[in-house]
């Protein structure tokens, strides 16, 4: 999709990142509070409710998902024009913090370590800031506040509930940050096409028989044969799959027996499929099976493999990712813009939304100034911290992928 631009733009674009730091405060106590009541999946009452209350005032028209505690929060420009998406994600993780902050965690089991409290937080700001720019809009903003994206596909939910319907007008085009402790603070990575892998679960079930130990010619013996199972596939992953189009299967859990001295009816393995393309995603679903029900058969046992189809691919719009890219170069400056060489084999539930709208996602640096990106705790880990200071730069990014398509 294409968009004009004013010509007032880029003074309109330039000023984002001081109108942003103005506010900070503001997101940085949402933030904060936020942190320190993590909830999980696609039911946070709490998150919600401090959601609700940063955004009271501001000149919304509100639309509670009763699903999930997805919120879509509209904002009506001046004028008429299209509609645009902005999304932020609201839910936490099941592990304990152990990071020492002032503001850690209080629930002992749950915590914010991927970030979704600052971006959360960021799209608030932006809701602020762009509140305050409403004369000067064009069109509708969406602001996506979404629960469930560890694993419970809450932006699924929000589509199914007819979040893309909220304003009458499909969006035109949608935009995501994921904040990541693996680049410096403010520094902004994109790219074209792939940006994140789609992830399925599957589960490989050997059924021999089982036996006493001592004597496996008497029983057929199903934990070998995972084995076998385990590195055929392996080997079959790098002799059958592109390695420009790569993929990547993990058994991460292998289930058999109950002692020692004998040997059980079944082994099970549980794991991962990572891929960067809906194709390659297919083959290795087919590669799977057919690696797993031939080596069983080989040793004269049987197999049954069972998929659980997780998130697509995550696939960025080009003319975004360009307009996107020009846009954070002006607003940030443009040695704080890099393409990014290949995709992350991490997955997003943004992708259901990409498959409907155009759209991107990029990830904004937030290594603490104490911390070196290359060494410093990632997402996911229970030491992990962020720059507040870069959520300024979040606020920013966000405004200004709508005055980049609604300004006037």
């Amino acid at each position: 999709m294409g968009h004009r631009r004013s010509p007032n733009l880029p003074a309109m674009t330039n000023s984002l990142l001081s109108d942003a730091r103005a506010i900070l405060d503001d997101v940085v106590a949402l933030r904060r509070r936020l942190h320190r009541q993590p909830e999980l999946g696609n039911d946070l009452p709490k998150t919600r409710e401090a959601v609700l209350e940063a955004l009271e005032g501001l000149p919304l028209d509100i639309t509670l998902h009763e699903t999930t505690s997805g919120i879509a929060a509209v904002l009506n420009g001046a004028g008429d024009g299209p509609t645009v998406l902005l999304r932020g994600d609201m839910d936490g993780l099941p592990l304990t913090e152990d990071t020492g902050l002032d503001f850690a965690s209080e629930t002992g089991d749950t915590m914010h370590a991927c970030g979704h409290d600052l971006h959360t937080a960021m799209l608030f700001g932006a809701a602020k800031l762009l509140s305050g720019r409403r004369d000067q809009l064009n069109g509708k903003v969406v602001f996506m506040f979404q629960p469930g994206e560890e694993g419970y596909a809450g932006a699924k939910f929000m589509l199914d509930e007819g979040l893309l319907d909220t304003t009458g007008d499909t969006p035109a085009a949608g935009f995501a940050i994921h904040v990541t402790s693996m680049y410096a603070a403010g520094e902004v990575h994109i790219r074209h096409g792939s940006l994140l892998a789609s992830a399925d679960n599957l589960t490989v079930t050997v059924h021999g028989s089982g036996g006493h130990a001592s004597a496996p010619h008497k029983a057929l013996d199903p934990i070998p044969i995972a084995a076998e199972i385990i590195l055929a596939t392996q080997v079959a992953i790098t002799r059958s799959i592109d390695v420009f189009d790569p993929g990547v299967v993990t058994f991460a859990k292998l289930t058999a027996g109950t002692t020692n001295n004998i040997i059980p009816p079944t082994a099970e393995l549980d794991g991962t499929i990572r891929a960067v393309s809906e194709e390659t995603r297919a083959s290795i679903h087919e590669l799977v099976e057919r690696v797993a029900t031939n080596v069983a058969a080989a040793h004269g046992a049987t197999a049954t493999v069972v998929f659980k189809q997780g998130y697509p691919v995550s696939i960025n719009d080009s003319e975004i990712v360009d307009s996107v890219k020009d846009m954070a170069g002006r607003v940030l400056g443009e040695d704080a813009v890099t393409e990014m060489p290949a995709p992350i084999m991490g997955a997003e539930d943004w992708s259901y939304v990409m498959q409907k709208i155009p759209g991107a996602m990029v990830f904004l640096g937030a290594c603490p100034a104490d911390l070196e990106p290359e060494t410093a705790p990632a997402n996911h880990s229970n030491l992990v911290r962020f720059d507040e200071d870069a959520m300024a730069s979040g606020v920013a990014l966000y405004s200004g992928f709508v005055i980049d398509r609604l300004g006037g």
